[in-house]
């Protein structure tokens, strides 16, 4: 990492790299399966959003990257946020409820987007900010001294938010720094970023899937399903929860039996989402579904590509 940053300097990139820092993953959790990276560092200048990769996954004016938990079971589990480098607490803030944009009243949320939270002097100008962290988790306090993967707290539903997620700001001298492509002001491609390892773009994912005997409500998804309990005379529905949707993506459903195919569909997403969810599946055939497992299949493609791919089971009992 240092060599690439003296590298860059050299052939003239901008000064934020001449002081280096290098950042560790801010969350204690595995990118792509338990969490995802749902929105980035708004690069576009004017009222568009654009990702560091000129794509989708931002919204205007946001200024950090947000690591997303799938459901809300998965944040009441407790997921710990990290410190992401070395450095001094120099402000923390705990005692905010986790009830998220719509549920807090609008008087808690002024001047305190953040919600829960903590930031991170690093010195030579750089600091770092952890914002929605769950109510009473903070486990830091001013002047501590923290070493990269130190836990710091928890990631809540606190303040500004409307999914649970940690919110990760990276600022030099005050200006926001988007640590996947730290040398440009514009989005493009970028052969640097700030973290000592390599976070693959997922331009889409899917969050949650599942098996169930009705089309489940959206909220109830959100907050996490438990695996469920299908009789043979019952539907048969296979659901998919995502994020990043773009118009003409398409998701996929299969759903195999004891006996090999039973369900195939196809829905394309019409508009662009940061959140989504569909569904597909079939009354039970008469005398009942064969007792067995029962296999669900849902995968996201773009411009005839999978970008993503997932299985679930349920077992049907006699």
């Amino acid at each position: 990492m240092k060599h690439l940053i003296a590298l860059a300097i050299t052939a003239g990139a901008s000064p934020l790299l001449a002081q280096d820092i290098s950042l560790q993953l801010p969350i204690d959790c595995t990118l792509g399966k338990t969490c995802f990276i749902q929105q980035f560092t708004d690069r576009d200048p004017g009222p568009e959003a654009k990702d560091f990769t000129c794509g989708t996954l931002s919204y205007d004016g946001h200024k950090g990257t947000d690591f997303a938990l799938a459901t809300h079971e998965d944040r009441l589990n407790g997921v710990d946020v990290l410190a992401a480098a070395d450095g001094r607490i120099r402000g923390v803030r705990d005692g905010m409820p986790d009830l998220g944009l719509d549920n807090t009243p609008s008087d808690e949320i002024e001047g305190r987007d953040c919600g829960n939270g903590v930031v991170i002097d690093h010195g030579n100008g750089w600091e770092t900010q952890y914002c929605h962290m769950a109510q009473g988790s903070v486990m830091v306090q001013d002047g501590d001294t923290v070493t990269a993967g130190t836990p710091l707290g928890q990631v809540g539903f606190s303040g500004r938010t409307q999914f649970p997620h940690l919110h990760l700001s990276v600022r030099h001298n005050g200006a926001v720094v988007d640590p996947f492509a730290p040398n440009t002001d514009s989005c493009a491609d970028s052969e640097l970023s700030l973290w000592a390892k390599d976070i693959a773009y997922q331009p889409s994912a899917i969050l949650d899937l599942g098996l169930s005997d009705a089309v489940p409500e959206y909220d109830a998804i959100k907050q996490g399903l438990p695996e469920a309990d299908i009789a043979r005379n019952e539907p048969l529905v296979l659901w998919g929860y995502a994020y990043g949707a773009q118009p003409g993506d398409v998701m996929s459903f299969l759903i195999t039996g004891p006996h090999g195919e039973i369900f195939r569909h196809d829905v394309t997403v019409d508009r662009q989402q940061a959140q989504y969810f569909r569904a597909g599946g079939l009354k039970a055939p008469k005398g009942g579904w064969p007792t067995g497992r029962y296999t669900g299949l849902v995968s996201v493609s773009r411009d005839g590509r999978l970008v993503d791919r997932r299985v679930t089971q349920a077992e049907i009992h006699g």
